[in-house]
């Protein structure tokens, strides 16, 4: 994995880890028992949570990064393609709220020190 700033405006929304590969994008959170800072899956549509200890914020992100969707999802639950997504965004629940994320928000990765 990767470490990156999740930014919204030049604005540090959290410290991000990216999934690269089909292996760490298959296991994503699976097995964690929390997250600090948020996790990107690129080439993804869809994600569930099955097996895992936590509800999740997921925003689904189109090829600039913008946001199309946004939902929570409760641990043992499978999520619903969204056709305009090219990336996931996760996070643990609560966490958007916190950022005040929303649909049409364009964000960004920058590579962390």
């Amino acid at each position: 994995m990767t470490s990156w700033w999740l930014l919204r405006e030049d604005e540090v929304l959290a410290a991000a880890q990216v999934a690269s590969g089909l292996a760490a994008r298959s296991r994503g959170l699976l097995g964690r028992e929390g997250l600090d800072g948020a996790m990107v899956l690129h080439h993804t549509r869809a994600v569930h949570t099955l097996g895992m200890r936590f509800p999740i914020d997921v925003a689904f992100l189109d090829r600039r990064l913008a946001v199309v969707d946004l939902c929570t999802m409760d641990p043992w639950r499978v999520g619903v393609p969204r056709l305009r997504a090219r990336s996931v965004l996760e996070a643990e629940a609560g966490a958007f709220e916190r950022w005040h994320l929303r649909c049409g928000d364009q964000l960004e990765l920058r590579a962390a020190p």
